[in-house]
């Protein structure tokens, strides 16, 4: 189990883009179960008006990849054998396939990010999984690729004149 510390401290992102509020199962190499509640109180909702419908309330599917990623990129990184490794490199997203939403996410559900680790290599990772609401899957993806590549290589070059 990761408490919501432990993913705060786990994961570089915050407000409002750490998208993983708990980690209830853990199994290093192999999976992991994550939760993210979806409220009203979040920036995307921000612009909407008085009076909305299910439509426009419905969870951006990005962000869903998004927190669903960042349920993988905890598995990739618990226990890992080199913890260096983790402050000088990123983790990033290849590819993604086999990606399906099977029905919109509103505010007010807790989501459950099953993640499963198919392949690992040296510094990459090949994860699959589901999203689940209520017992009800609502986002599977076949493949997701991620990989540790250096900080610096992802830092803004100066543009050539």
């Amino acid at each position: 189990m990761i408490s919501p510390a432990g993913v705060r401290a786990a994961l570089p992102h915050r407000y409002p883009m750490l998208l993983v509020d708990r980690v209830t199962e853990i199994v290093p190499g192999e999976r992991l179960t994550a939760y993210k509640a979806v409220t009203l109180n979040e920036p995307w909702y921000q612009r909407l008006g008085p009076v909305v419908d299910d439509a426009e309330l419905a969870y951006p599917p990005v962000l869903l990849i998004e927190s669903w990623g960042q349920a993988a990129g905890l598995l990739a990184q618990y226990d890992h054998p080199e913890p260096e490794a983790l402050r000088t490199n990123v983790m990033v997203v290849g590819g993604i396939s086999g990606a399906v939403f099977h029905r919109p996410v509103l505010p007010g559900e807790l989501l459950e990010h099953d993640v499963r680790l198919v392949r690992a290599l040296t510094d990459t990772m090949i994860f699959e999984g589901e999203c689940r609401s209520g017992g009800e899957v609502v986002f599977e993806v076949e493949r997701v690729t991620m990989a540790y590549r250096p900080a610096g290589m992802l830092r803004e070059q100066p543009v050539a004149h």
